[in-house]
């Protein structure tokens, strides 16, 4: 079972002689919450051990990562269910009618496009610009279900890029993608919720539907 490191940030108050306890971004401690706090119904609270995203230079991370207005994640909720995601198979194939609120809005305030990145154990970062707004005439908004669906295809492209390709040297093998019996596949996938990581820049939260091997 991946659990968020604890390492990484606290929530604890440390003594006095440690001094103050370290600042930490908003977007990143709602990142590794969510592991925690997101509502399981069926299989694992197995969330698959991205990096958070950042820009390359200390000027853009500062630019658009510390000096931005990040916005809250987008947590996609299955009706009739209190199981936080659904699984990127069915958002494929339906369109994601399962979406709860999917008619809404997606962004409330975003550029025209906004670029969607997997950070998976073990291979190269993979991102994919979308369109945040319909190609009808009033060019409304995107709604949460086509916003869905649009990050159900990247992490589909990404599982069919990477299917064959072999993973870092160093990479924990309990996170390969293939279609071996014991590897990764888009069916054992959850898109649980999305989160904006820098100015234009959201990255999916995914659990798996059962155990790594």
């Amino acid at each position: 079972m991946y659990v968020p490191n604890s390492s990484s940030f606290s929530f604890t108050h440390p003594r006095v002689q440690d001094g103050p306890p370290p600042v930490h971004p908003v977007h990143i401690v709602a990142w590794y919450l969510l592991c925690w706090n997101a509502v399981i119904v069926n299989g694992p609270r197995t969330f698959v051990p991205q990096t958070i995203y950042q820009p390359y230079s200390q000027g853009d991370r500062e630019r658009y990562v510390a000096l931005a207005t990040l916005l809250p994640p987008i947590i996609f909720y299955a009706e009739n269910s209190p199981e936080w995601g659904l699984p990127v198979r069915d958002l494929l194939a339906r369109q994601g009618s399962r979406l709860r609120d999917g008619d809404d809005p997606a962004f409330t305030s975003a550029g025209p496009s906004v670029s969607i990145r997997v950070q998976w154990p073990g291979y190269a970062p993979c991102h994919k610009q979308i369109a945040t707004r319909d190609y009808s005439t009033q060019r409304r908004p995107i709604t949460k279900a086509k916003l869905a669906k649009l990050v159900a295809k990247c992490v589909n492209r990404f599982m069919r890029v990477n299917h064959r390709r072999p993973m870092h040297l160093d990479a924990d093998r309990r996170w390969k993608v293939g279609n071996g019996p014991s590897q990764i596949k888009v069916d054992d996938i959850i898109l649980v919720s999305l989160h904006h990581v820098s100015q234009g820049s959201w990255q999916p939260q995914l659990r798996l539907s059962r155990p790594v091997a």
